[in-house]
């Protein structure tokens, strides 16, 4: 295992709550909004099946295996349901456990696989994350002097966050290791080319709330978010961030905690 990375965080005190991270990142993206979240909710927030510190997948991971290694880790939290919590592909998998009756309720930051049928992004998003493995992996021996600088935390973090003044270092760094050394990426990357993103949104009962940051340059809004606003989940409660990126949990702490906070409080 990579130094530093571990396989969950858990904490707080009040109502199960699991957060889940995005493509490639690991529970540590949470950090800058779990001291407000624990107050109010016992947290779970586990690294992600295929990521670094997680559970390990084979060559040819299905979904369904995916969801069903989330779950147990809520088993074995003694969560039979919780408030859900996720970001870009944790988003997604926090609105499919919502069709297993798991969730009280989710709010997805940025959740991927809401592209229109037609729309060829698929393809070409996934494959950044190759690109950016690969030369994660090329920066990791420089991370730390890289992230000394303001320019060069900006040119790490810029398709996850605008704003980066306020985001330790130290975070960065985990950051970059978290997608340089995620064992899982091609084998993850297949399964979506494969498998595609579907969700049985008539399944799903729980309060949705859905997050979207307007400068968000991986998941450009509105085009990314397409079959969630127009097919699956046109009545959900959608929150637009403007001049929010990819990951408002990184960005805009305070502002995602309070939107998050004030969700499961109704």
């Amino acid at each position: 295992m990579v130094a530093g990375f571990t396989a969950s965080h858990r904490g707080g005190a009040g109502t199960p709550m699991v957060l889940l991270h995005g493509f490639t990142g690991s529970w540590r993206v949470w950090e800058l909004v779990l001291a407000q979240l624990e107050r109010r909710h016992d947290v779970l927030a586990p690294t992600l099946p295929g990521h670094v510190g997680g559970p390990p997948v084979g060559d040819r991971p299905t979904s369904d295996e995916i969801l069903d290694a989330v779950e147990l880790m809520m088993d074995q939290a003694g969560f039979a349901t919780a408030h859900l919590v996720g970001n870009s592909v944790g988003g997604y998998i926090a609105l499919r456990l919502a069709e297993r009756g798991r969730a009280e309720s989710v709010v997805a930051l940025a959740p991927a696989g809401g592209w229109a049928k037609d729309d060829a992004t698929l393809a070409p998003t996934l494959a950044l994350f190759t690109e950016w493995q690969r030369t994660f992996r090329e920066l990791a021996p420089h991370a730390d002097a890289i992230v000394r600088s303001p320019q060069g935390r900006r040119r790490v973090t810029s398709a996850l966050t605008v704003n980066v003044e306020h985001i330790p270092p130290e975070l960065i760094v985990h950051v970059m290791n978290a997608t340089a050394f995620c064992p899982g990426t091609q084998p993850l990357i297949d399964t979506a080319l494969r498998e595609g993103y579907g969700l049985e949104a008539e399944r799903i009962t729980c309060p949705v709330r859905i997050v979207w940051g307007t400068a968000d340059t991986l998941l450009p809004w509105p085009s990314s978010a397409a079959r969630y606003l127009h097919e699956w989940l046109p009545h959900a409660d959608w929150v637009e961030l403007d001049g929010v990126g990819h990951c408002p949990q990184l960005d805009v702490p305070l502002e995602t905690a309070q939107l998050i906070l004030g969700f499961t409080a109704g």
